[in-house]
């Protein structure tokens, strides 16, 4: 159903916002993407893991916001059953990679701040590489069982999803069988992919907050804590606007609220990520600058 029940000028509105939102998504996070590779200076892994997110953001908006243009654009709201499954899949795997692709920046900072002379040794290629694929394989097996359950369910009645996309409460509301055993798994399941990255970020940033303590200097103390307040910025934009959708009372969760609060986390926050990790960062700025002389140098040597 999507935004169908607005005017149609509303909706016309709606479309140029998400698509310049959708364009800078893609733009800010590609160009992470290609500065962090372009760049010796950022080899790190702190700016590894940083691309990591960039292509979890690309995907998870791929996911979505199309699909939504493509609504908004041409009022065509219908969406195939294979589709909706789709989408379903791909919307659990990455934001359960996101979850933990998150709590594993946080415990590179953790190594970063707290052995930055062993940090090089810790967190070395082949390290950060199987961290990177730990992130990444949970978002496996919970995309599947949970789409895989809720779609061999029987369907009945009517076929509207109360939603912009096929998440699971508002499919779910369509099922005309008993559900409670998949409903104890969902919160089961969903409560352990959110709590358990929440609990090693706050793990890690504990320890690095009382490693930054017993910094004597001033300077020292806010340099350390600025290598972690871009990461804390965007795990807290994450986990509140997940947290507010998915933990609400379903007293105060009215469908349109819930896609209020859908779009932080599917639309704007993986804008703001990018946006952030550049005009909070300044290895990043210079970075772009280096590349962006490059590219102008280049262009001039070219007859």
């Amino acid at each position: 159903m999507s935004f169908s029940s607005l005017p149609t000028e509303i909706q016309s509105l709606l479309f140029l916002t998400f698509l310049t939102i959708y364009l800078v998504t893609l733009m800010g996070n590609c160009l992470i993407i290609l500065v962090t590779l372009a760049d010796p200076m950022l080899h790190s892994p702190m700016y590894f893991f940083l691309r990591n997110l960039s292509f979890l953001e690309i995907g998870f908006n791929l996911v979505i916001v199309p699909k939504m243009l493509g609504t908004l654009l041409a009022q065509d709201t219908t969406i195939s059953f294979l589709g909706c499954a789709t989408q379903m899949y791909f919307f659990f795997f990455f934001g359960v990679a996101e979850c933990f692709l998150l709590a594993t920046m946080a415990y590179d900072r953790y190594v970063a701040i707290c052995s930055p002379l062993h940090y090089p040794v810790i967190m070395n290629q082949r390290t950060r590489a199987k961290l990177a694929a730990a992130s990444w394989f949970p978002g496996f097996p919970v995309a599947t069982v949970q789409t895989t359950w809720l779609f061999s369910f029987p369907f009945c009645g009517t076929n509207k999803v109360n939603h912009f996309f096929c998440d699971s409460p508002p499919v779910l509301r369509l099922v005309c069988a008993d559900t409670a055993l998949f409903e104890i798994y969902a919160i089961i399941g969903t409560i352990l992919v959110v709590m358990i990255p929440c609990l090693l970020i706050s793990c890690s940033y504990t320890r690095i907050a009382a490693a930054i303590l017993k910094i004597p200097s001033a300077k020292g103390k806010n340099k350390a804590f600025s290598t972690c307040s871009s990461h804390l910025l965007v795990v807290s934009l994450f986990y509140i606007s997940l947290s507010l959708t998915y933990f609400r009372p379903k007293s105060n969760n009215s469908p349109e609220g819930k896609k209020l609060l859908s779009l932080s986390y599917t639309v704007m926050t993986p804008m703001l990520n990018p946006i952030i990790y550049s005009l909070r960062n300044n290895e990043v700025k210079n970075a772009l600058s280096r590349t962006v002389s490059k590219a102008l140098a280049l262009r001039n040597c070219i007859p």
